[in-house]
């Protein structure tokens, strides 16, 4: 079934709530690259080997290792992989559209060769658009682009935005040569504008997400991969990349989205009181910025819900993150219910739906496509 319809509940049972999803991830099969670059590239694209304790990732001639966790492969959703069997979970869950980033795909963010990395990114996104987008409009991934040389970021943007890719994925963490506030980010910056594409920022990407193994690791690693997004959305405000193009569109997904208009105050706090310091001057004050063009997404967060109508801050979205271990799967209608079944209507059509549709072109409730 990919065509979600609204059914009548049965007498004494709570109505299905349907949202779309600004956080969720597709599983690439395990020989996309290989199968699709000449063996020299293939083997050196992003790929992981699982041995008896741990996984290995291989990335342009280096390693990383983490631990297996097969109780997470045993609660995986059975469309992590498959779109078919994907759009039935949907619909059992009450999710109409899905924004899917990648997996292994986040890794591509670690080659170091130009080439290597624009011959991964585009066939990460031919995957995507032949295996994912060419025969339903329900689940759709952002663009992978290649982010050695900015040059061919901008390219590939141009090039993603001809075959309807409506985002772009970038890493929140960037090695100090190349951070978002940098001006070598220039071209990337005016060819999403002009291709009005939103820039798709991930949390936990770029960087390790283990820092710290003391007491609270798991939940002080969790937190920290929250804070490199904090960071994007500082360095695009006050370096001005946001200033210079007022249409661009920035999503911070799976981190939250109450520290968003705080985020907001404490700049312009900066901004002003330490105004003798500031390069560039901003033609709009940075929470006015962060207002009109940041948005962010949330799975459990009751902050992000109640934001809205404490702050007037409502460029919020709901995710499922499907297939991840901290997503709703399996209880997306307990979450939701929990959630919104006492805002005000207008905030939840505006989380679970409105803010969506505002970024991005999709099938309406009720009018999506059947497969072919």
């Amino acid at each position: 079934m990919t065509q979600a319809t609204e059914i009548a509940p049965d007498a004494g049972e709570r109505e299905k709530i349907w949202a779309h999803s600004g956080d969720s991830h597709i599983l690439e099969p395990d020989d996309l690259w290989t199968a699709r670059l000449p063996k020299e590239l293939g083997d050196r694209a992003p790929r992981t080997e699982r041995g008896e304790k741990y996984e290995f990732i291989y990335v342009d001639g280096k390693a990383k290792s983490r631990q297996l966790n097969d109780f997470m492969d045993a609660i995986r959703p059975p469309g992590a992989g498959d779109i078919k069997i994907r759009l039935e979970d949907l619909d059992r869950e009450g999710v109409q559209c899905q924004l899917t980033f990648p997996s292994v795909g986040f890794w591509t963010v670690n080659i170091e060769d130009p080439e290597l990395a624009r011959v991964a990114a585009r066939a990460w996104n031919e995957w995507a658009l032949e295996e994912v987008m060419s025969w339903q409009k329900r689940v759709f991934a952002p663009a992978i682009v290649p982010l050695v040389e900015p040059a061919d970021a901008a390219a590939e943007v141009e090039w993603a935005a001809e075959q309807g890719f409506q985002a772009i994925f970038l890493p929140c963490a960037m090695p100090d040569d190349k951070q978002w506030g940098l001006d070598i980010w220039e071209p990337l910056w005016a060819a999403a504008a002009a291709a009005n594409v939103v820039l798709a920022y991930h949390i936990g990407t770029g960087s390790d997400t283990v820092v710290y193994r003391g007491p609270g690791g798991a939940v002080v690693n969790y937190m920290e991969t929250t804070y490199p997004g904090m960071r994007v959305v500082s360095h695009l405000v006050a370096g001005g990349a946001l200033d210079r193009y007022p249409d661009l569109k920035v999503l911070i997904a799976e981190g939250g989205a109450g520290w968003v208009p705080a985020v907001g105050d404490r700049m312009d706090e900066a901004y002003r009181q330490h105004g003798m310091f500031v390069r560039p001057r901003l033609n709009r004050l940075p929470s006015e910025i962060v207002r009109q063009q940041v948005y962010a997404s949330f799975q459990h967060d009751i902050s992000a819900v109640q934001i809205i109508e404490d702050t007037g801050y409502d460029n919020v979205l709901w995710g499922d993150d499907y297939p991840h271990l901290e997503g709703t799967y399996g209880h997306t209608q307990e979450t939701l219910h929990g959630l919104f079944d006492s805002v005000d209507p207008r905030i939840k059509q505006r989380v679970l739906r409105g803010t969506f549709e505002e970024l991005f072109n999709v099938p309406k409730l009720g009018d999506a496509p059947a497969a072919k």
